[in-house]
């Protein structure tokens, strides 16, 4: 069982207003086009900003996976109109998700193949959820959803190749082989049935990126001019969540040793002394998860968070692991939560975006880059917010709503 928390947190409802920030500040239909969802990359932002800000593809897939995870609360709950995590007047999570999966193809081109291979595993991977949350919910249409499967699976066989002894590439220049590509798609193969695919990438992470030092997982590798791999030996909090994942999900004595290894490691390694303004002691007294920045960079620590809330439900894992993995989501979801503020305290759009959404309703919270942070701190007035970095404390919310569904 995951032990309790110490005081009473409502991790479900702090999840509902998490989702609701994200989507009524970033979201909107695709260029008015009905039956579509997508988000902003950064608010304030201009009418046409779907098209003109950067497309961030693994940004959006990311924002599908916890929308995700807010449609599985609104199943536990009944799946009820009164259930939904924005009112019975709007879209359920699911029909939300489902909506942005059609506006990702749309800005795409009308493809779901893009050019980096991590990407895409993202979006297979959150979409692999969602139709598992519509057989859940006996909802039709999942033949969508089986189309992204049937787009990106030849792609990831195509990346993984024996080049460098293994793993996958990283983008269409097949010229780097890292974690961050090769990590997600083990998880995907092994999600997918193709267990034997799944560990040859995991042996593969084993032998090449692993840091027996650290216990932890490196960036990446390349092939030098003199024929010699050469390793990125950056460590990142993100490369660990995957991987995680992906032991978890294969099992066997090996994989659940190296994942209790990687828990430890990042106990030790990719955390900081929590900021003094928790609201429950256990929160108070523990480290919470190191996060690094903003960009790209904002996503990490929520990643992590989304996997080590995994293994802290995982019953094969040893019990001290599984304390580590809870403790440290909860910790670092209450600083995201503790640290937050109302978008008052967030300037108003030099574009004309109002501190309301389009139906009235407030924004919400907005919240800090780091989770050490206030949002204050780290969005002053007349800041641009970014979505990475609220997705972030999003995943790390839900992280914790899944902890405490999972003590009932």
């Amino acid at each position: 069982m995951i032990q309790p928390e110490s005081e009473a947190v409502d991790w479900s409802a702090r999840a509902d207003e998490a989702a609701r920030s994200v989507t009524h500040r970033f979201g909107r239909k695709l260029l008015f086009l009905p039956g579509t969802h997508l988000a902003a990359t950064t608010w304030p932002w201009g009418r046409f900003a779907h098209v003109t800000q950067p497309w961030h593809y693994w940004w959006q897939a990311h924002y599908l996976d916890a929308l995700v995870d807010t449609g599985r609360r609104e199943l536990d709950r009944g799946a009820t109109p009164e259930a939904r995590f924005d009112g019975p007047g709007n879209p359920s999570a699911g029909r939300l998700a489902s909506r942005l999966l059609r506006g990702i193809r749309i800005r795409n081109l009308l493809t779901f193949v893009n050019n980096y291979f991590d990407d895409m595993a993202w979006l297979a991977l959150a979409s692999l959820r969602l139709d598992g949350l519509a057989a859940d919910a006996s909802k039709r249409g999942r033949r969508r959803y089986a189309k992204v499967q049937r787009s990106l699976n030849p792609q990831f066989i195509s990346a993984s190749t024996d080049d460098l002894g293994g793993g996958t590439f990283w983008s269409s220049k097949r010229d780097f082989k890292n974690t961050p590509a090769t990590a997600p798609v083990a998880l995907y193969f092994a999600r997918t049935g193709q267990q034997a695919r799944a560990q040859a990438l995991v042996d593969w992470l084993d032998a090449t990126l692993f840091d027996d030092e650290r216990g932890l997982y490196l960036d990446g590798a390349r092939l030098g001019s003199d024929g010699k791999i050469l390793v990125e030996a950056n460590v990142y909090t993100y490369n660990q969540g995957p991987i995680l994942g992906a032991l978890l999900e294969l099992g066997g004595p090996r994989n659940l040793e190296r994942a209790a290894e990687v828990i430890a490691a990042v106990e030790r390694h990719l955390t900081v002394q929590a900021p003094g303004r928790t609201s429950t002691p256990e929160s108070a007294a523990a480290e919470v998860l190191r996060c690094d920045g903003t960009g790209d960079r904002g996503l990490f620590t929520g990643i992590l968070c989304r996997y080590l809330a995994l293994a802290a439900k995982d019953q094969r894992l040893p019990k001290a692991s599984r304390r580590t993995a809870g403790r440290l989501v909860r910790a670092t979801a209450e600083a995201f939560w503790t640290g937050s503020s109302s978008s008052a305290g967030v300037s108003g759009s030099p574009t004309g975006n109002s501190a309301h959404s389009g139906d009235g309703s407030p924004y919400g919270r907005v919240f800090a880059i780091h989770a050490t942070n206030t949002a204050a701190e780290d969005y002053p007035p007349g800041a641009a917010v970014e979505l990475s970095t609220q997705l972030q404390a999003w995943m790390a919310i839900e992280a914790a709503a899944t902890l405490a569904r999972a003590a009932r």
